[in-house]
């Protein structure tokens, strides 16, 4: 048996997204494959600090009565310094506690599973691309646009993807000329949402049926963000699909559909998501005829490429009486095992392990053909 892969298994973080990200690595320790694998478990605080943490998964369980929580016990994870003791590209870890420093050892890949800002937008993945070290996912401009709905919308738009009209509004436009919100809300009509512009899991979101609910809708959104977007909310059936990343030189490819049915509540919200509450039901494959399907892989995959995304995305659609509309992409969507990602997945074939290992297989070998030298490049 070949030598195991060592993974730095990252959550947690300092975003509103905190306890789905610990929820997530429970579920990604329980599932991964430790014949293949070592793990090592680095915590982010809501304060920022990198811990070591437990490898437990039950320690990172998602109930109503008690939110997962990255604590700090203080450790300090230090990551590589590629110039250290002139080792360029040291990919070494190590722990500082009270008992002073210690390696952990080499790090193969790190899996960067964070949810919101300061982690999927970009941030955690450029100071993984500077110290040299491998990750799940995508890179920085990718997680930067997947993370702002307002840019998501302005490419994909770009790329002829339909979307759902909207109108952005800063913190700054609220304060000095509320109008610009309500007269970009009698142009979009009723019902509309009003989202945090850089914020996931339904945090910060709100449905407005009245002109006079948009002040506590802002109010909402902006406690998220200083952007936010006033969306009209369309009619029709709310689909998601999961998207992978092929090998060096295969194209991306897309699971089945999944379909969320709202019948008791405004819409899909966090406490829906996440806690189990009444009134959605998730259904997995979605009914769908085979080209209407095949047609919502397509755009899925084309959205995918549109932003330049990496490893993983989940692709939320309605399918309208004018055909798909992309809602939102999502490049680091929930984990969980009854998240929608791996759901479709797993409907499509896959095994939790087994999704797993794909991801962590497409970002070494990205990583391998993105480290080959310029020569080695030209000549193939």
């Amino acid at each position: 048996m070949t030598d195991k892969l060592t993974v730095a298994l990252l959550f947690g973080g300092r975003s509103s997204e905190h306890s789905i990200s610990c929820a997530t690595a429970g579920g990604v320790l329980a599932a991964i494959d430790r014949d293949r694998y070592t793990v090592i478990p680095v915590g982010i605080t809501r304060d920022g600090a990198f811990v070591l943490e437990d490898d437990d998964p039950q320690k990172f369980a998602l109930t109503a009565s008690a939110l997962p929580e990255v604590a700090d016990n203080g450790t300090r994870i230090v990551w590589p310094d590629s110039a250290a003791n002139g080792a360029a590209g040291s990919r070494e870890l190590t722990v500082v506690d009270g008992s002073g420093r210690r390696s952990l050892g080499p790090v193969d890949l790190v899996f960067p599973i964070l949810h919101g800002p300061y982690g999927e937008d970009g941030t955690i993945q450029g100071m993984l691309e500077l110290v040299d070290l491998p990750f799940v996912g995508s890179g920085v401009l990718a997680s930067a646009l997947g993370m702002d709905k307002h840019f998501t919308k302005t490419v994909l738009q770009h790329a002829s993807l339909a979307v759902a009209p909207w109108r952005t509004i800063s913190a700054d436009d609220w304060a000095d000329a509320p109008g610009l919100a309500y007269a970009a809300l009698e142009e979009l009509g009723l019902p509309a949402f009003v989202k945090p512009a850089r914020a996931g899991s339904s945090v910060g979101v709100s449905r407005v049926s009245t002109p006079d609910q948009l002040a506590d809708a802002m109010a909402v959104a902006l406690a998220e963000d200083d952007k936010v977007l006033i969306e009209v909310g369309l009619v029709g059936r709310e689909l998601e699909v999961a998207v992978l990343q092929g090998r060096p030189g295969e194209p991306a490819h897309a699971s089945v559909a999944g379909e969320v049915v709202v019948t008791g509540r405004d819409f899909y919200d966090f406490e829906a998501k996440y806690l189990d509450a009444a009134g959605i039901d998730l259904i997995c494959p979605a009914d769908l005829a085979p080209a209407e399907l095949a047609e919502m892989q397509r755009i899925a995959v084309r959205a995918f490429e549109a932003i330049d995304a990496s490893g993983l995305a989940r692709v939320d659609f309605f399918l309208t009486a004018d055909g798909w509309v992309i809602n939102e992409i999502n490049t680091m969507p929930g984990f969980t095992p009854i998240s929608m990602f791996p759901s479709c997945w797993l409907a499509s074939g896959y095994t939790y392990p087994k999704l797993i290992d794909e991801l962590i297989e497409v970002a070494l070998a990205r990583s391998a053909r993105r480290r080959r030298p310029a020569s080695a490049a030209v000549a193939s």
